[in-house]
Protein backbone atom coordinates (compact mmCIF):
# COMPACT_ATOMS: atom_id res chain seq x y z
CA UNK A 1 0.00 0.00 0.00
CA UNK A 2 1.06 3.47 -0.84
CA UNK A 3 1.88 5.59 2.05
CA UNK A 4 -0.14 8.64 2.03
CA UNK A 5 0.69 9.46 6.12
CA UNK A 6 2.13 12.88 4.84
CA UNK A 7 0.00 13.86 2.19
CA UNK A 8 -2.90 16.95 3.14
CA UNK A 9 -6.84 15.81 3.19
CA UNK A 10 -8.36 17.80 0.23
CA UNK A 11 -11.85 17.63 -1.34
CA UNK A 12 -11.54 14.65 -3.84
CA UNK A 13 -14.04 13.91 -6.86
CA UNK A 14 -14.29 11.09 -9.43
CA UNK A 15 -16.64 10.47 -11.85
CA UNK A 16 -17.05 6.91 -13.97
CA UNK A 17 -19.12 5.68 -16.75
CA UNK A 18 -19.77 1.71 -17.87
CA UNK A 19 -22.57 0.18 -19.81
CA UNK A 20 -24.86 -2.90 -20.34
CA UNK A 21 -25.19 -4.07 -23.37
CA UNK A 22 -29.01 -5.74 -23.25
CA UNK A 23 -31.52 -7.70 -25.86
CA UNK A 24 -33.93 -4.87 -27.19
CA UNK A 25 -37.01 -6.26 -25.40
CA UNK A 26 -34.70 -6.65 -21.97
CA UNK A 27 -34.18 -3.18 -22.23
CA UNK A 28 -37.81 -1.63 -22.83
CA UNK A 29 -38.87 -3.87 -19.85
CA UNK A 30 -36.45 -2.33 -18.16
CA UNK A 31 -37.06 1.36 -19.41
CA UNK A 32 -41.06 0.64 -18.80
CA UNK A 33 -39.74 -1.15 -14.81
CA UNK A 34 -41.24 -4.23 -15.73
CA UNK A 35 -39.11 -6.29 -14.32
CA UNK A 36 -40.37 -9.72 -12.46
CA UNK A 37 -37.24 -9.58 -9.91
CA UNK A 38 -37.91 -6.05 -8.65
CA UNK A 39 -36.75 -2.32 -10.01
CA UNK A 40 -32.73 -3.13 -10.84
CA UNK A 41 -32.32 0.75 -11.03
CA UNK A 42 -33.07 1.82 -7.11
CA UNK A 43 -31.11 -1.59 -6.01
CA UNK A 44 -28.53 -0.67 -8.35
CA UNK A 45 -28.17 2.61 -6.93
CA UNK A 46 -27.84 1.23 -3.47
CA UNK A 47 -25.88 -1.22 -4.62
CA UNK A 48 -23.41 0.88 -6.34
CA UNK A 49 -23.36 3.03 -2.79
CA UNK A 50 -22.53 -0.30 -0.82
CA UNK A 51 -20.01 -0.82 -3.39
CA UNK A 52 -18.22 2.52 -2.89
CA UNK A 53 -18.09 2.09 1.12
CA UNK A 54 -16.54 -1.25 0.53
CA UNK A 55 -13.84 -0.70 -2.37
CA UNK A 56 -11.10 -1.20 0.48
CA UNK A 57 -12.42 -4.23 1.00
CA UNK A 58 -12.64 -5.74 -2.72
CA UNK A 59 -9.35 -3.86 -3.52
CA UNK A 60 -6.44 -5.10 -1.25
CA UNK A 61 -4.09 -1.92 -2.09
CA UNK A 62 -6.94 0.79 -1.77
CA UNK A 63 -7.11 2.69 1.11
CA UNK A 64 -9.96 2.67 3.08
CA UNK A 65 -11.78 6.63 2.38
CA UNK A 66 -14.43 8.54 4.28
CA UNK A 67 -16.68 8.83 1.49
CA UNK A 68 -19.20 12.34 1.59
CA UNK A 69 -21.31 11.65 -1.55
CA UNK A 70 -22.42 9.05 -4.06
CA UNK A 71 -24.53 10.31 -7.15
CA UNK A 72 -26.13 7.96 -9.94
CA UNK A 73 -26.95 8.70 -12.96
CA UNK A 74 -28.64 6.12 -15.26
CA UNK A 75 -29.50 6.51 -19.06
CA UNK A 76 -31.39 4.21 -21.65
CA UNK A 77 -30.71 3.16 -24.91
CA UNK A 78 -32.74 0.60 -27.53
CA UNK A 79 -30.34 -2.06 -26.27
CA UNK A 80 -28.16 -0.82 -23.15
CA UNK A 81 -28.06 0.84 -19.75
CA UNK A 82 -25.45 3.11 -19.00
CA UNK A 83 -24.51 4.58 -15.51
CA UNK A 84 -22.27 7.63 -14.67
CA UNK A 85 -21.68 7.46 -10.64
CA UNK A 86 -19.77 10.37 -9.23
CA UNK A 87 -17.81 10.02 -5.60
CA UNK A 88 -16.82 12.71 -3.70
CA UNK A 89 -15.01 12.55 -0.11
CA UNK A 90 -12.34 14.96 1.68
CA UNK A 91 -9.25 12.74 1.43
CA UNK A 92 -5.24 12.21 0.90
CA UNK A 93 -5.99 10.03 -2.01
CA UNK A 94 -8.23 9.71 -5.14
CA UNK A 95 -11.51 8.53 -5.04
CA UNK A 96 -11.36 6.82 -9.11
CA UNK A 97 -11.15 3.27 -7.38
CA UNK A 98 -14.37 3.88 -5.43
CA UNK A 99 -15.97 5.60 -8.71
CA UNK A 100 -15.04 2.28 -10.60
CA UNK A 101 -16.29 -0.54 -8.42
CA UNK A 102 -19.33 1.58 -7.81
CA UNK A 103 -19.92 1.65 -12.06
CA UNK A 104 -19.08 -2.05 -11.90
CA UNK A 105 -20.93 -3.42 -9.06
CA UNK A 106 -24.14 -1.15 -10.49
CA UNK A 107 -23.75 -2.95 -13.82
CA UNK A 108 -23.35 -6.46 -11.92
CA UNK A 109 -26.15 -5.99 -9.95
CA UNK A 110 -28.36 -4.98 -13.18
CA UNK A 111 -27.03 -7.74 -15.41
CA UNK A 112 -28.16 -10.44 -12.15
CA UNK A 113 -32.28 -9.13 -11.70
CA UNK A 114 -32.39 -9.21 -16.37
CA UNK A 115 -30.43 -12.45 -16.96
CA UNK A 116 -33.58 -14.53 -16.93
CA UNK A 117 -34.23 -12.72 -19.99
CA UNK A 118 -30.83 -12.32 -21.51
CA UNK A 119 -30.20 -16.32 -21.97
CA UNK A 120 -30.80 -18.02 -24.93
CA UNK A 121 -31.84 -21.69 -25.46
CA UNK A 122 -28.78 -22.88 -23.97
CA UNK A 123 -28.63 -20.80 -21.16
CA UNK A 124 -25.55 -19.01 -22.39
CA UNK A 125 -25.64 -14.65 -22.78
CA UNK A 126 -24.98 -14.10 -26.26
CA UNK A 127 -26.50 -10.38 -26.64
CA UNK A 128 -25.11 -9.40 -23.18
CA UNK A 129 -21.84 -7.39 -22.08
CA UNK A 130 -20.36 -4.80 -19.76
CA UNK A 131 -18.26 -2.68 -21.85
CA UNK A 132 -16.82 1.05 -21.43
CA UNK A 133 -15.97 0.91 -17.49
CA UNK A 134 -13.80 3.96 -17.23
CA UNK A 135 -12.81 7.37 -15.30
CA UNK A 136 -14.87 9.90 -16.96
CA UNK A 137 -13.36 12.66 -14.51
CA UNK A 138 -11.13 12.65 -11.92
CA UNK A 139 -10.84 16.18 -9.59
CA UNK A 140 -8.26 17.17 -6.68
CA UNK A 141 -8.42 20.27 -5.14
CA UNK A 142 -5.97 22.44 -4.54
CA UNK A 143 -4.41 23.21 -0.59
Amino acid sequence: MVDISLKDAVEREATAIGKLKLRNETAKKLREGKIEKGDPISISEVAATLATKNTSQLIPMCHNIPISNVETATRFGDDYVEVEVRVKAIAKTGVEMEALTAVSIYLLNVWDMVKKLEKDRNGQYPDTWIEYIKVKEKLKATK
